[in-house]
């Protein structure tokens, strides 16, 4: 029991970053009905703007995460006004293709600029380890549970109760309606992009806080892994990728804690699998019906 405990606090320290990064998919899939593949990498630059931040101005870990977010923010918003934008009425796999060349772009430059090789991120602060009942918990696990906490409450309080989250509600269900009811459709898409990439900034500070190592290709992976996540929790539903990256997140560690650490990755497609074939709206989506 105590090893499946353990295990558990260990999935949600890395589920909290899936969720985080799923929400980014999520959010923009619901509003413009594009899957975003070069989130991943926003998710790498949050990382090394953290690393810049602490490293090259020595500032902390609360001043790296704000500017983090605000940075990939910029970058998100910049990104969906050169290479999305342009293609708002484009056909859907024009706009993938369009996004993967992005993550391609992102990776390059980034390789580029920072080094194709491994960079230290600093610990910001002292990392102590809490016993309790057998259980080791990491003030780092702690303190990256808590900012996912904080910063998906934020995110619901702002799409259920603000006049934002209000606008992207509308254009989420019908963006020509929206607009005729006075709905800056444009700005709203662009502020979802800031959101989405703010989160994904943040969860780039956290993993680089958790593993200790950032490269230019780090967002490959994880930015599939949270895909999976937005898709099993029902994509274009905010509750749907935390859930999905939270559950993600326990999956991987249950798996590397009673099989094998080569087996995870599989087990996390395999769940993208059988969720296409059993339920592909996700566990809190719904099937709808288009007309033709």
């Amino acid at each position: 029991m105590t090893q499946f405990l353990q295990q558990m606090i260990n999935g949600l320290s890395l589920g909290s970053i899936y969720a985080l990064v799923a929400l980014g998919y999520t959010m923009v899939y619901g509003i413009i009905k594009l899957i975003n593949f070069a989130h991943g990498d926003i998710y790498m630059l949050g990382a090394y703007i953290g690393f810049i931040v602490t490293t090259k101005l020595g500032l902390g870990f609360v001043p790296a995460l704000v500017i983090s977010m605000a940075g990939c923010a910029l970058i998100g918003v910049t990104i969906e006004r050169i290479a999305y934008k342009p293609l708002r009425h484009a056909t859907r796999i024009t706009a993938l293709i369009t996004a993967i060349g992005v993550s391609y772009f992102l990776e390059a430059g980034t390789q580029r600029v920072m080094g194709a090789g491994v960079q230290t991120f600093p610990n910001v602060f002292e990392n102590k380890t809490i016993i309790l009942g057998g259980l080791r918990i990491s003030t780092q696990q702690i303190v990256i549970f808590a900012v996912t906490i904080v910063l998906m409450l934020l995110l619901q309080f702002l799409v259920t109760k603000t006049k934002v989250g209000r606008a992207m509600r509308a254009v989420s269900v019908d963006a020509d309606a929206a607009r005729l009811m006075g709905v800056n459709v444009d700005a709203t898409i662009s502020m979802t992009f800031a959101i989405g990439s703010a989160l994904a900034g943040a969860a780039g500070v956290l993993v680089g806080l958790y593993y200790n190592s950032i490269n230019p290709l780090m967002g490959m992976l994880p930015g599939i892994k949270a895909f999976i996540a937005a898709v099993f929790g029902g994509i274009g539903i905010i509750p749907g990728a935390m859930l999905g990256g939270f559950f993600i997140g326990i999956v991987e560690t249950m798996v590397a804690g009673y099989g094998s650490s080569l087996w995870k990755d599989a087990v996390v497609y395999l769940i993208l699998i059988l969720i296409l074939i059993i339920k592909p709206a996700g566990l809190l989506g719904k099937n709808t019906k288009e007309k033709v």
